[in-house]
């Protein structure tokens, strides 16, 4: 009776966690799979030059990845928006735990990366431009721009709102300021760092694409550019979806770290 027993409860488990991953999978992708549907019957009823069907857009996105022609504006996309973000990533945590941990640099810097924050980055189009003509400096400015003030702004407010009675506490058993910064500040800001280095990786995608298409005419945003002025609208569109799977992979992947790095929060 208790081996039976047992084998219905392993069962049931089995059961509940295949009914947890079919939920996960249906509301990860039913959303996708409706909006897709609704963009097909859309494009074949509307008839419209600038609305393809999706399964078009899906076919001409399966070319453009085959046929070779877009692999070297891959490899020039990629490149920039890993060494832009990898600039702004360590310009954004340590110029962010600076202000955190200084009210000095903080009451330096706060005006001036919250104004730049809500710059629109292309509007230092022209300086890149002066100083690095269109070449694959200005692309990674550009990324940079984009990308390293969400960072700086996340990272100092994680460092500033950890629990003072944490720090009291340490302080009360003699630990020095530099155990009080390895043992608490950074365990207690660890989340709410992560939280602004995914949000800098979407501004990022985001800012490698600009620089593309309106400086330097070269990648994925390029190419964009190219087909827009062609009114080649189903590539255009192949290409949207292609960046916003890139944006969607990206954040998954660093969602699926920032869970792995702080489960010992939960």
């Amino acid at each position: 009776m208790t081996h039976i027993s047992d084998t219905n409860i392993d069962m049931s488990r089995r059961g509940g966690f295949a009914l947890r991953n079919l939920k996960l999978f249906g509301s990860n992708w039913g959303g996708i799979v409706a909006i897709a549907l609704i963009w097909e019957l859309a494009g074949q009823l509307a008839g419209q030059f600038w609305l393809p069907p999706f399964s078009a857009v899906i076919a001409r996105l399966w070319v453009l990845l085959t046929d070779g022609s877009l692999t070297p504006h891959l490899l020039a996309s990629f490149t920039s928006l890993t060494l832009g973000f990898a600039i702004a990533l360590s310009i954004g945590l340590i110029v962010g735990f600076l202000m955190g941990v200084f009210n000095w640099v903080n009451s330096a810097l706060d005006v001036y990366v919250n104004a730049m924050m809500f710059t629109p980055g292309l509007i230092f189009a022209p300086i890149l431009f002066a100083i690095f003509g269109l070449g694959f400096a200005t692309r990674v400015s550009v990324v940079v721009i984009y990308a390293v003030f969400i960072i700086i702004i996340n990272t100092a407010a994680a460092v500033r709102n950890v629990d003072r009675p944490l720090l009291e506490m340490a302080a009360c058993y003699g630990a020095s300021r530099w155990t009080a910064l390895v043992r608490i500040v950074l365990p207690d800001a660890f989340p709410l760092i992560l939280a602004g280095i995914r949000m800098g990786v979407g501004r990022a995608v985001k800012g490698m694409v600009n620089g593309e298409m309106f400086i330097a005419l070269i990648g994925i945003g390029g190419q964009a550019a190219r087909f827009g002025k062609q009114f080649d609208f189903t590539s255009v569109w192949a290409l949207s979806v292609f960046i916003m799977c890139i944006a969607v992979v990206i954040n998954q992947g660093v969602t699926h770290l920032e869970r792995r790095l702080t489960s010992w929060v939960e």
